[in-house]
């Protein structure tokens, strides 16, 4: 007896490939840790500080967001930033 059965492949999508230290913001030239890839094609980098600044907006036009925010730490308390 012959089956007529479709092929069915488990493969999953391609992840997007991680932010590296040379992955630089698009804004100001930090370290990238937003990679937004754009509905019209292409894709733009973005530090934490310009992510937070411009998400909103970023996240409207995106056909995804790959985020890599979490991967920084909190600023100790009593730490001032270099540019106060």
């Amino acid at each position: 007896m012959e089956r007529n059965e479709a092929d069915v492949t488990t493969a999953i999508a391609p992840q997007p490939a991680a932010l590296t230290a040379g992955d630089r913001c698009d804004r100001c030239g930090a370290r990238a840790y937003l990679r937004v890839e754009l509905t019209s094609g292409g894709e733009l980098l973005f530090c934490a500080h310009h992510a937070r600044e411009h998400g909103d907006k970023l996240r409207s036009i995106a056909s995804h967001v790959h985020d890599e925010t979490h991967k920084l730490e909190p600023t100790p308390a009593g730490v001032r930033d270099s540019n106060d």
